[in-house]
């Protein structure tokens, strides 16, 4: 029996990036098609869709309104096809006009101090899930202490990274490292540092470039 080749995945992301969300639910299904074949460790990233959000968030309909000119019915039609992607996924969208958009950088600094305790996959679902599903304000430091317990973190390590700046030298670091790299939407998966699938992939065409790269050495 082949030994299964290593793979490093780098998903550079945000939490409240819709298509990330997908994208993230379809590598996942695309790597348990390739269980045995291929072994491969997820490394989140981070990316902030919106880098000056305040505190207190914005209306999300409005937010898009001015950010992409876009009409509330168009708006309208893009969550309805992304709410119907993510159920065939098994992920549930409730997006809906009440729904708000928040500054994630504390989340980011969270998701980071996850990964150097074994638990960053854990609590990006959690967090995706909080957002986009629960309807969650993932900016809140009491929410964010909350989810890490849910991750199997400890509460008062989180509160505390949480009050100070630990760790935003090293999100604003890898932000830069990335966006310096030509990568400037999300989601973007890179494969050993040097393969890039870009946007939030059905699973089959996950699967069918993790082969092709496996099968190209």
């Amino acid at each position: 029996m082949s030994t299964p080749v290593p793979l490093r995945i780098d998903f550079v992301s945000d939490v409240s990036c819709p298509w990330c969300a997908i994208g993230l639910a379809s590598l996942q299904q695309a790597l348990a098609k390739l269980e045995g074949e291929v072994s491969a460790q997820i490394h989140f990233q981070p990316f902030e869709l919106n880098p000056q959000m305040a505190l207190e968030g914005e209306d999300a309909t409005e937010h898009l309104v001015h950010k992409y000119g876009s009409s509330a019915e168009q708006i309208d039609a893009n969550r309805a096809a992304i709410r119907e992607r993510g159920a065939a996924l098994g992920f549930a969208f409730n997006m809906g006009r009440r729904s708000r958009v928040y500054n994630t950088f504390d989340a980011h600094r969270l998701l980071h101090w996850a990964g150097l305790e074994g638990r960053q996959l854990a609590l990006k679902r959690i967090l995706l899930r909080a957002y986009f599903t629960d309807g969650e304000d993932v900016s809140s430091h009491d929410t964010l202490a909350r989810l890490a317990v849910e991750a199997g973190l400890d509460g008062e390590r989180a509160r505390q990274l949480l009050e100070g700046s630990e760790f935003a030298d090293e999100v604003r670091a890898q932000e830069q490292f990335f966006t310096s790299r030509g990568i400037h939407s999300v989601p973007a998966t890179i494969v050993n540092g040097q393969h890039l699938i870009s946007g939030g992939q059905p699973p089959e065409a996950f699967e069918q470039a993790l082969r092709q790269i496996v099968a190209a050495g």
